[in-house]
């Protein structure tokens, strides 16, 4: 006979959320592609033809731009490969470095590079939307509200996020797609095919011209390394990762490409470096008034699809700090319903709004080229480490150590070819970028990596907050 008395049987431990792989391998093309074009590429090839001044150099600077960016982007597919953890560079570093390295990566997204960029470009966004529409609201108000939806959107779950993300690139490809095709059919050429291939001398100040003309490049092509952000997201991430790289690092040269070569066979040289808005001169010699608001209406799109990608893929760094406590616990909780940190993503969206309220955002853009620069280079070099590591036979697989970062497999499918050549070559642009960076705007980017140097004691601050490890029984 059985006893009636109580012996209830231990609860199970809930099951902890974890982030949800949902994104295949066209989403993490669209968000590669989402986090490299913004309004930039609409802007930036007259910024760079005040600087050197001739077809030639025009389009070989963004040539030389985009082998970069290729070469960065070859080098951040093995990354993805070896180590797909949620967080993409914070992760590198903490794991070929040390975590006070990592800390400061994810330091200066939250402080400089990301939330600065998120409130610039929703006011950016929010003035073209104004002028569409000619809604009685200010800049402010339609900023507010671009980054309160898209915060939303995005805690709703990793792929609504994605989809609005991956529907705002598909249209930006198309009105780029559209500047170029009437650029080159309906606009005549004002200038003949022949021309000079330099506009000085070969001296140290053409070099220091073209490093001049490099700054807004790079930063047109800059961003690709942040899909690795969502890595515990995507499936298959050691196929997945590496090949939405490459095709969207590819497809963002082939598009910037083919706009400054319309905007330079359109407006000329001397035309293109006349102009602040060289894509609306462009649709205007092509359709007049209807050109200019159809550009103005895919600036405004592509604006709101780089900030839909920033509030999509950043949160993810800040939720690996805190995963490792090195920041608020709670910016580590995911919902259980959408499998996404909540915190993380509204955290951020809050600052980019209050940044944006506050007008500073301008200000703290002019700090971000020196200091994006030093941490892929920085990045780069974790494959340096890892590559040794392997070869001594010490490379520790730490696919488990964030959750939802079980990687799929344990093989790394892709190599940068070329490495170590490569990469170094890699390595060395970015220090030549942010040295010239330091040489034309020593102030700025003097205070750029003083915010980030003001994350060391920070990072101390948080060490010491840590629970002690527990004492085994």
């Amino acid at each position: 006979m059985f006893s009636t008395e109580n012996h209830t049987s231990p609860r199970p431990n809930p099951v902890r959320p974890k982030l949800a792989r949902q994104l295949g391998l066209f989403h993490a093309t669209m968000v590669v592609m989402g986090g490299i074009i913004g309004a930039g590429i609409f802007i930036n090839p007259s910024v760079v033809a005040r600087q050197v001044h001739t077809p030639t150099l025009i389009l070989g600077v963004w040539v030389l731009g985009g082998l970069i960016a290729l070469a960065g982007a070859f080098i951040y597919a093995e990354l993805a490969a070896r180590l797909p953890l949620v967080g993409g560079d914070y992760a590198y570093l903490r794991e070929a470095y040390h975590p006070v390295v990592a800390f400061l990566n994810g330091w200066a997204l939250l402080l400089v590079m990301q939330t600065g960029g998120m409130a610039a470009v929703a006011v950016t966004f929010a003035r073209y939307f104004v002028e569409l529409t000619g809604a009685p609201w200010s800049d402010h108000v339609v900023a507010t509200a671009a980054l309160a939806l898209l915060t939303v959107v995005n805690c709703m779950g990793v792929r609504a996020g994605g989809t609005v993300q991956s529907t705002l690139m598909v249209i930006k490809i198309g009105v780029i797609a559209g500047l170029v095709f009437c650029g080159w059919l309906l606009v005549r050429a004002p200038e003949p095919a022949a021309h000079r291939i330099l506009d000085r001398a070969v001296s140290f100040d053409l070099w220091t011209a073209v490093g001049a003309a490099m700054v807004p490049v790079v930063f047109a092509y800059g961003g690709w390394q942040t899909a690795n952000f969502i890595a515990g997201e995507v499936r298959e991430p050691r196929r997945n990762l590496p090949r939405g790289l490459l095709i969207g690092v590819c497809s963002v040269v082939a598009l910037y490409l083919a706009v400054n070569f319309v905007c330079v066979r359109a407006l000329g040289a001397a035309g293109l470096a006349g102009t602040y808005t060289p894509a609306s001169e462009v649709m205007r010699l092509a359709l007049g008034r209807r050109g200019g608001t159809l550009i103005a209406f895919g600036i405004a799109v592509s604006t709101l699809g780089f900030l839909s990608q920033n509030i999509l893929t950043a949160p993810r760094v800040y939720f690996a700090m805190a995963e490792d406590g090195l920041f608020f616990r709670s910016v580590a909780w995911l919902s259980p319903r959408t499998q996404v940190p909540v915190v993380a993503i509204a955290l951020q969206g809050v600052l980019a709004i209050v940044m944006a309220l506050s007008g500073r955002y301008e200000q703290i853009l002019n700090y971000v080229i020196s200091v994006d620069w030093v941490f892929f280079g920085l990045g780069a070099s974790c494959l340096f480490i890892f590559r040794h590591r392997e070869a001594r036979g010490r490379l520790v697989r730490v696919e488990q150590r964030t959750p939802g970062s079980d990687s799929g497999g344990d093989s790394v499918e892709y190599l940068v070819p070329g490495h170590p050549v490569t990469t170094a070559l890699f390595v060395a642009a970015c220090a030549l970028i942010v040295a010239n960076t330091l040489y034309k705007y020593p102030l700025n980017a003097a205070i750029g990596l003083a915010i980030v140097l003001a994350g060391v004691p920070v990072y101390f601050v948080w060490r010491r907050r840590q629970p002690p490890p527990a004492s085994a029984p």
